[in-house]
Formats: C-alpha cells, structure tokens, sequence
C-alpha cells in the first residue's frame, strides 16, 4: 500500500434559499463519474461538504505534517465546486482538512490473516471504505472462523493486489497514472496505459 492525501473542503453554513438553487435533496450525498471524481453532501447544519479529485502522493511514502495542509490542493477543489455551484458564488468556506488514504493498487481493500490466524486484516479500502468497512467485518469474522462461506470465496478476499514498486517506480508510476486518468476524464478516452493497467488488475477498473 500507499499512503495519498485526501483534501476536504466545508462551506459556512446555507440559507434555505441559497439550498434551493442547487435542486438537491439534502438527503443524498453524490459522487461524480470521474477517475479523479468529488464527492459531496450536505450536512445536518446546512453546509456543503466537498472533497477528493486532487489525492496527492507524496515521494517516498512521505506523510510529513506539511503534506497535511496543501494551499494549491484546497484552491483546485474551491474553484471546481464553484463551477459545479455557479448559483452559490462568493460563498466562503469556513472549514478545511485533509487525511491519509490506504491506497492498494487495485483501489480496493484485501483481505488475510496474521499471528497465526488468530487475527484478521482487511487493508487498502483506497477511499471507498464507508460502505465496504460493513462487508469488510464480515469476511473477517468469516476467515476467523476458518470456514468457507460465499464471502470468503470471492476471488478480491481470496486473492492480494500486486505491491507498489519502491521509489523512484512508485512516484513516477503514480504520476503517469493520474495524468492518463486526467486525460481520460477530458477526452472519454482510456489510453494504452490505462489499457494496461486494466489487463494487469490494477486500478479502479480492475
């Protein structure tokens, strides 16, 4: 695994009116379609939660406390949710924070045991691991009980990711696979990178 920053962004807190311009029941929180996607949501207060596009990993595995609070990271997520919000310009946004990422290199968690079975692992959520962290417990009690069920079946528990190379690999593999993602976001086209990285297992189409 790899560690990559996430960055978040919260709005001060809405009016009913300025809510009802953006047509959205507040009940629903929403992802968007791309490989670099934001995700968002209203919270009980009123403001808008914004975050993701821009996870940024650092060379080496560096997890140093500057990588928390990335100027140029929150400036890219302010200026997109304004173009997603046009109706909600000159909002400010009272809040901002950032978190570290398990990241594995097919963009889900995986799964086995340790201290001679006597412990469970589920690693590499990349994200994704609100919803999954629930099935996640399953198959862990699942593999503790050492029996075979539908879960534990499943080829993502019974099978590891490929690692992530050392460094300099790493870093350059990394930043080659987010400038093709960026591409294929702008253009709807997967190039012969992407198209590798999919007959190799590795990312989120894998």
């Amino acid at each position: 695994m790899v560690p990559v920053f996430d960055y978040v962004l919260a709005t001060e807190p809405l009016t009913n009116a300025q809510l009802e311009k953006t047509r959205w029941d507040p009940a629903i929180g929403v992802a968007d379609s791309g490989n670099q996607f934001h995700y968002y949501r209203q919270t009980a207060d009123n403001r808008i939660l914004w975050g993701g596009y821009d996870a940024i990993y650092h060379y080496g595995r560096s997890i140093r406390e500057e990588h928390y609070d990335r100027t140029e990271t929150f400036e890219t997520l302010a200026r997109h949710f304004f173009e997603t919000f046009p109706q909600l310009a000159g909002t400010k946004f009272t809040h901002r924070w950032s978190g570290i990422i398990d990241t594995s290199t097919r963009f889900c968690a995986f799964f086995g045991r340790v201290h001679r079975g006597r412990t469970a692992f589920a690693v590499g959520f990349t994200g994704l691991g609100v919803g999954a962290s629930r099935f996640a417990a399953d198959v862990m009690l699942d593999l503790l009980d050492g029996q075979l069920t539908e879960r534990t079946e499943l080829a993502m528990v019974r099978t590891k990711p490929l690692p992530f190379p050392p460094e300099p690999i790493a870093w350059l593999g990394i930043q080659v696979t987010q400038w093709a993602m960026r591409r294929h976001d702008a253009t709807g086209r997967r190039n012969l990178w992407l198209r590798v990285l999919d007959r190799l297992g590795l990312g989120f189409d894998s």
